[in-house]
């Protein structure tokens, strides 16, 4: 019989991911999670068995039963930003419902996609896991940091990407071009290197953890591409891809570009960001996981560019989904799932 999963988030960025994964993959019969209906986009590849079942994180007594029958879980849906008391019902006291809810129905694997923001903003360099502690700056990263614990508690596995970029960002490479146009200038001094991965890796990896043998161990792994990004390489890829600055266009010193950044929150937030390490190493999760981070980023984002360039449009707001907020920027999957289990 081949593998069943239950996978929560499944219109959202990585969440969409992990379902393509499925169809490439194949032999993987997948449940989808949402609120109310079923979630846009093409879906897994034609043949690949789906079924949809309605539940909201944000509303425990509706998880009944949405795991019985299937083999492994992976947890997607998260809210970012916005209210406090709805970030923890729905990251917190959500994910705390839907394992108890798959321990009860015998769920062998629980793989829940979680942030490298929940340890703060760095710097950090060659960080492996056990290294640092919790040091969560937002509700969204607190409560994100408490969705973990549930998760371990029960002898589950937390993936931990930092920047997360591909078909589906908004966020990212978004959030550096306004900080290019915003300034009107390349920052220029020491620049941090940022561990990112391919958001299409990340949801094999997702698929991988979920599909390990029952006797894999859980616990928390980072999972980036080996090869860290030096910030001077992603303001590049970002200006090349937009067809900004010439060579002719003066390079902007790193307080400058702060001060004539006041005002303007994202813009300094993804400056601030560029400006310090955030490099978490843990390349031996790939082995592990049996898969393949795929190209660097300077091998694979050129693929991407026309997709930046001309973006799909972005699914409607309504109040379940995820609203994006600076911290996102740490938390590539946190901008990757919609709300509540969308």
């Amino acid at each position: 019989m081949s593998p069943h999963v239950l996978v929560t988030g499944s219109g959202g960025f990585v969440g969409g991911h992990v379902v393509a994964a499925a169809g490439a993959a194949g032999g993987v019969r997948l449940r989808l999670l949402v609120r109310t209906g079923p979630p846009p986009g093409p879906g897994p590849a034609a043949g690949t068995p789906v079924t949809f079942v309605r539940g909201d994180l944000a509303e425990p007594g509706s998880l009944t039963g949405v795991c019985d029958g299937v083999d492994a879980v992976v947890h997607c849906a998260s809210r970012v930003g916005g209210d406090p008391g709805e970030l923890r019902r729905v990251n917190d006291l959500g994910t705390r419902a839907l394992v108890e809810e798959a321990r009860r129905a015998g769920v062998r694997r629980f793989v829940c996609l979680s942030t490298a923001a929940v340890h703060g903003r760095g710097p950090f360099r060659a960080v492996r896991p056990g290294e640092v502690p919790y040091a969560p700056g937002s509700a969204t990263s607190r409560t994100r940091a408490a969705a973990e614990g549930h998760v371990l508690a029960a002898g589950g596995t937390v993936l931990r990407p930092h920047l997360v970029y591909g078909a589906g960002d908004r966020w990212v490479v978004p959030g550096v071009l306004t900080l290019l146009r915003t300034l009107g200038a390349r920052p220029e001094g020491r620049l941090g290197r940022q561990s990112m991965v391919d958001a299409a890796a990340l949801g094999r990896a997702l698929l991988s953890a979920a599909l390990a043998p029952p006797g894999h161990a859980g616990g928390v792994r980072f999972v980036n591409h080996p090869r860290p990004v030096p910030g001077a390489d992603l303001l590049t890829a970002v200006a090349e891809t937009y067809g900004l600055f010439p060579g002719t266009v003066p390079g902007l010193p790193l307080e400058e570009a702060r001060a004539r950044l006041r005002g303007h929150p994202v813009a300094l937030h993804h400056l601030e960001l560029l400006a310090a390490d955030h490099w978490f190493d843990d390349a031996p999760v790939w082995d592990a996981l049996g898969c393949s981070p795929g190209p660097s980023f300077a091998e694979g984002f050129p693929r991407y560019a026309a997709r930046y360039r001309n973006p799909e449009p972005a699914p409607p707001r309504g109040p379940g989904r995820a609203q994006y907020t600076p911290d996102a920027a740490l938390s590539a999957p946190s901008a990757s799932s919609g709300a509540h289990g969308r």
